[in-house]
């Protein structure tokens, strides 16, 4: 038994958690795999994985001897890596990045093109998804997070300033002008239908920053850190049916301005409240500490800087 294969066979088959994705993978069969693992117990004497008929799970010896394993992989692939890079002057090696749904189709994703065609023998595993990402657990060698950070081992660099806007479709906007309805100030919002995502700690609170608006009729003052508690009849942990539903003039949305750059610009979504300024989000790239040295990550990084701050429309400042 080749115990660094084995090793090899045994992270992935944790990290995607399927016997046969693996296998498809590598270009093999299931058994293949299900028997490079079972000759790994075999070596080190204790069961890794409980297997039933629908999932895999760790063992609690296993979920112990999965973080070792999973560093050597690691540690191996990147040595590897390092070597191609400085022999042949190339980024080489699978790059595996994780972001949410709605920041990673609409401006990480096209990073990822620009990265794959400078750099042609890359391959790029994208992981999408709302919620929590635990780089660790899912094999990851770095997820780009939007917002503020609680404390974690993770390290982390500032990639730039996720600005937010309240936005409704052109036809519920219109309607609501035609009511005499269109907010004037933030409390507004509490008489509107909003669309809420639920995937934040406090859903329902929208955080303004200090404006004194020149031409507000009710001459408002928004104090630094001013919290508006919204509702609405539909609310969503998916950012991308946050779009949807905004877009369908279902309600009025609190977004980042890249989720509707183009259709900002046509008019098909407008602005509400432009003279309030939302509270902006940061945007960091989170990676392990013994990423911190791989070739392929900091390329990567260095180009989603540089190409960040015209995603963003010019806010990819720190």
């Amino acid at each position: 038994m080749d115990r660094l294969t084995a090793m090899q066979v045994f992270v992935r088959v944790v990290q995607v958690g399927s016997f046969s994705a693996v296998a498809r993978e590598s270009g093999t069969t299931q058994s293949a795999i299900s028997k490079q693992v079972a000759a790994l117990e075999a070596h080190l004497g204790v069961r890794l994985l409980s297997r039933t008929t629908r999932a895999i799970s760790l063992t609690d010896e296993g979920r112990s001897y999965f973080e070792s394993a999973q560093r050597i992989v690691d540690d191996n692939q990147e040595a590897e890596d390092a070597l191609r890079a400085d022999h042949k002057g190339e980024v080489t090696g699978r790059l595996r990045l994780g972001a949410s749904a709605g920041f990673g189709r609409f401006v990480l994703f096209p990073i990822v093109q620009a990265f794959m065609a400078q750099n042609p023998r890359v391959q790029v595993d994208l992981q999408l998804a709302d919620g929590f990402v635990d780089v660790v657990a899912q094999g990851l060698d770095a997820v780009v997070r939007v917002g503020d950070l609680s404390d974690s081992s993770l390290l982390a660099q500032r990639m730039g300033t996720a600005h937010r806007s309240v936005v409704a479709s052109r036809a519920l906007a219109a309607l609501l002008n035609q009511q005499g309805r269109l907010p004037v100030v933030p409390d507004d919002l509490t008489a509107h239908d909003c669309v809420v995502y639920s995937g934040l700690t406090t859903p329902n609170t929208w955080i303004f920053d200090a404006v004194q608006p020149s031409d507000a009729g009710r001459n408002a003052r928004v104090d630094a850190g001013a919290r508006v508690r919204v509702h609405g009849r539909f609310s969503t942990s998916s950012t991308e049916l946050v779009r949807e539903a905004v877009l369908a003039g279902i309600g009025i949305g609190f977004t980042p301005d890249w989720f509707f750059t183009d259709e900002l610009a046509r008019g098909d979504v407008v602005r509400l409240l432009p003279q309030f300024s939302p509270h902006p989000l940061p945007i960091h790239m989170m990676y392990p500490a013994s990423r911190r040295a791989s070739a392929k990550l900091q390329a990567f990084t260095q180009l989603a800087k540089q190409r960040m701050s015209s995603a963003l429309g010019g806010s990819s400042s720190a």
